[in-house]
């Protein structure tokens, strides 16, 4: 990355961050094996793509249950996203 001379502001520096935490794949955020290959059969690659699924969309996938659910939601608040209808 290449250096500034004038420093990046907070917005841009979260902006950044969160990019980067949506680029990830879903293999980084520390998902079980099965779990990321579930995913990536139904082509789900990025926490992005995650972010795009509803839990119907997930349990719809075959060998995915509200175990391995539960498990998608624990990993993403980890990286600061929170799970469908949770108080903040």
């Amino acid at each position: 990355m290449p250096r500034t001379r004038v420093p990046l502001n907070q917005a841009e520096l979260t902006n950044q961050g969160m990019k980067e935490r949506l680029e990830m794949s879903t293999a980084e955020i520390g998902l079980a094996v099965r779990t990321t290959n579930c995913l990536e059969e139904r082509g789900i690659f990025t926490v992005n793509d995650l972010l795009h699924c509803t839990r119907e969309d997930l349990l719809s996938i075959s060998n995915f249950g509200e175990k391995t659910l539960e498990e998608v939601y624990a990993a993403l608040e980890q990286f600061g996203f929170r799970r469908p209808n949770s108080p903040r």
